[in-house]
């Protein structure tokens, strides 16, 4: 490799790694108005919502964000005793609350059963208070249904999927009532918009996607 080449690959490299420090400083300092809880989106006449913890909130927003008919998804905390809890009582507290994501929808352009279609195929439903490198009850796999409509339609897609699963282990991921639901931190909403190369980093760090292929298939 003549030097010039040699000189240019070393700056990528260390633009890259740069890149990867900042996010990462950024995201364990982020700025105090990042650190404000982001405002609940008032559901219009006909809209409906929909809240699921999958594990880390960052990775649930996502698959949802893609689907035609969801009108918006925000991260953050429920099913604890903590009112207005913070990250960090979340993660290092025994709060109680699971993190979360809370789906904004029209039913007339997508249905609740295919939400939760989406749901199953994004978690591992065989561990409990755990979902892959991520350990602690915050971390759990649960459905939080608001009314008797979903409370029916989710344990009907919990019992169709104990019957035709691709999978051995038993399904533990409970569904729940559910209660008052708290946005998280600015600096977490859309955390794989704002944040793609730690995102990832992250996803594969965990082994989140491996082990979505194990359990689903090479489609998931």
């Amino acid at each position: 490799m003549n030097p010039e080449r040699r000189w240019l690959l070393a700056l990528v490299c260390s633009l890259a790694t740069n890149l990867i420090a900042g996010a990462a400083w950024a995201n364990e300092n982020p700025q105090p108005s990042a650190k404000a809880p982001v405002p609940l989106p008032t559901p219009a006449a006909g809209q409906h919502v929909a809240t699921f913890a999958g594990g880390c909130f960052w990775c649930m927003e996502q698959p949802f964000d893609e689907l035609s008919g969801v009108l918006a998804t925000t991260a953050g905390y429920i099913g604890g005793t903590v009112p207005n809890p913070t990250y960090d009582q979340v993660t290092y507290d025994n709060t109680g609350h699971a993190e979360a994501v809370q789906v904004l929808f029209d039913p007339a352009r997508i249905s609740y059963e295919q939400l939760l279609e989406v749901f199953w195929r994004n978690i591992d439903p065989t561990t409990l208070d755990a979902q892959f490198c991520d350990r602690g009850s915050q971390y759990r796999s649960e459905i939080f249904f608001h009314d008797k409509t979903q409370q029916a339609a989710a344990l009907a897609s919990r019992e169709a999927l104990q019957r035709a699963k691709p999978f051995a282990g038993a399904i533990v991921t409970r569904i729940t009532q559910a209660g008052v639901f708290y946005p998280a931190e600015n600096y977490h909403q859309d955390y794989y918009v704002k944040n793609p190369v730690r995102y990832k980093y992250y996803r594969y760090r965990c082994g989140r996607d491996e082990r979505l292929k194990e359990l689903w298939g090479e489609g998931t």
